[in-house]
């Protein structure tokens, strides 16, 4: 379902007459504004120790159970770069300071029964063999995964799933 169907109602005058304008926007018949359904901006890392990847257990839902890798939603005010920065931290506990972009991936997210497009960016840290991260926020385990072992269907949220493959074929 497309995300504008579920905005009714102005959200500047509170008018019901919110028409369709376009695809991606809504107008506002009365007051004229116009509001642009845009993807939000996610963020998830390739962590890496040598060989070794570092995946999570999602612990909630969506695809509860299943691995991912580290990462979230960026917030308001905050670059790309910061958001991978926390999400890394608020997850595995690990202070992240050298990050490469790698490729982006268009994705839809489904929250609270809404399908929410999102725009996720991959990134990629090396980290030295002493680090040892601990699972927090919504990873409910972490684990050293060797690269040759990584099953990208083991991966339950599809744009996670064709980043994993990706990062693999690249390998």
């Amino acid at each position: 379902m497309h995300p504008l169907t579920y905005f009714s109602f102005c959200p500047v005058c509170g008018s019901a007459h919110f028409e369709v304008n376009n695809f991606k926007s809504k107008r506002c018949a009365n007051c004229g504004f116009v509001y642009y359904a845009n993807p939000s901006s996610a963020t998830a890392a390739f962590i890496r120790k040598g060989n070794l990847l570092l995946v999570a257990r999602r612990g909630n839902e969506p695809a509860k159970g299943t691995l991912d890798l580290p990462g979230g939603f960026v917030d308001m005010d905050e670059t790309a770069e910061q958001g991978m920065s926390r999400e890394i931290h608020e997850e595995t506990g690990l202070v992240i300071s050298q990050l490469r972009y790698l490729f982006s991936i268009p994705n839809l997210y489904l929250y609270s029964g809404m399908t929410i497009h999102t725009l996720d960016m991959f990134y990629e840290a090396e980290v030295p063999d002493d680090v040892h991260p601990q699972a927090d926020d919504d990873a409910a385990e972490l684990m050293w995964m060797p690269l040759r072992e990584v099953n990208p269907t083991d991966f339950g949220l599809k744009s996670i799933r064709q980043a994993v493959e990706k990062y693999l074929a690249n390998r």
